[in-house]
């Protein structure tokens, strides 16, 4: 049982493996805005150890996640290390009984990802998927459109994200196989796929064209997907494409809702970028309106719910992400790399789940 679980006031003592480009610029600011306590990070390389102590004056630096599990009174463990050993330091997190939140994704197949969720259930011990994204306002206001029914029947929609990187970043998730955790499909599709599973149901088959062009694993990524909904999502990534498209279009029968803001805040197509606080815009041929206006979306939500799962009478049930909607990402990716070897539709076969 977490040292707080009585003492809900009190903040959460959290360990955070990995000061990388995830751990330092992505989840550390988000702990320390949700309220939470860094008190300690394990980190190997000493230039990243200095900066935990510029960044977080207070906070214990140690070598290596066993030495992390060591320390006295944490409450919770936050892996942003690379995604090829996240099952392997996820189930040590288990074995020592902490609460332990994984970067995104689980693993680097359903198998392995449904392995570690077992593991849990297994120990009773909580366990969640870092799916930041679903904190956005891009998030809510899709919801708001489908819920609302803004574009009528939805039939098809299309989530991306493009980048133009002609030469790569020098860093491990472009310069290790897809077997060791590299490449588009584990990194941003882990996002597109969840988001379009929430709004459209799971996934039944797909379709997938990806290769490598610049990097190890894949930087150039399409995936066609069959919802139980009946929609159809087209879901793509690129690290090589120099004219982006949208973040995001949804057609139906009522028209349709574009965002044209991209991952990095570039875009080609600036006269659909957000207005205000709307987020999108509706549009019908030669009209468009403004989209839903969202303005309580953030990512530090997802640390505030799990603070709140962790001093719950039911930590597991209350986590902010089901690790299970992770096994099923995964499975998603492991068809995807089946299509597109075997140039063909495949079944999404989810380990764990009845037929």
């Amino acid at each position: 049982m977490p040292a707080t679980a009585s003492s809900p006031s009190i903040p959460l003592r959290v360990g955070l493996v990995g000061y990388g480009s995830a751990g330092r610029g992505i989840h550390a600011p988000l702990i320390v805005r949700a309220g939470l306590t860094m008190a300690v990070v394990s980190t190997s390389n000493a230039t990243r150890a200095d900066e935990v102590r510029t960044d977080l004056p207070g906070t214990e630096v140690v070598p290596d996640l066993e030495t992390l599990l060591a320390v006295e009174g944490l409450d919770l463990v936050v892996l942003a290390s690379p995604s090829g050993v996240h099952a392997e330091q996820a189930e040590r997190v288990i074995e020592a009984g902490l609460p332990v939140v994984v970067d995104k994704p689980l693993a680097v197949d359903a198998s392995r990802a449904l392995a570690v969720v077992d593991l849990a259930a297994h120990h009773g011990v909580p366990l969640t998927v870092f799916n930041n994204r679903r904190f956005d306002p891009e998030l809510a206001a899709l919801r708001l459109v489908r819920d609302e029914g803004l574009v009528g029947e939805i039939w098809r929609a299309e989530y991306r994200w493009d980048r133009w990187r002609p030469v790569p970043k020098q860093r491990w998730r472009e310069l290790v196989s897809a077997d060791e955790g590299g490449g588009l499909l584990l990194d941003l599709h882990t996002h597109l796929v969840d988001q379009a599973v929430l709004l459209h149901g799971e996934v039944e088959s797909v379709y997938a064209e990806v290769d490598s062009r610049t990097t190890v694993a894949e930087d150039d990524t399409f995936l066609a997907c069959r919802h139980t909904s009946g929609v159809v999502s087209h879901v793509m990534s690129s690290s090589v494409n120099g004219a982006p498209g949208p973040r995001a279009r949804v057609s139906g029968s009522g028209g349709s809702y574009v965002i044209g803001r991209q991952f990095d805040d570039v875009s080609s197509f600036t006269e659909f970028e957000n207005e205000g606080d709307a987020v999108g815009w509706v549009v019908r041929g030669d009209e468009r309106e403004p989209g839903p206006v969202v303005t309580d979306a953030d990512q530090a939500n997802f640390y505030r719910a799990v603070a709140a799962a962790v001093v719950s009478s039911d930590p597991q049930a209350t986590m902010p992400v089901d690790p299970r909607d992770a096994v099923h990402v995964l499975a998603v990716v492991d068809a995807a790399r089946i299509s597109a070897r075997d140039r063909r539709v495949v079944d999404v076969v989810t380990p764990g789940q009845t037929p």
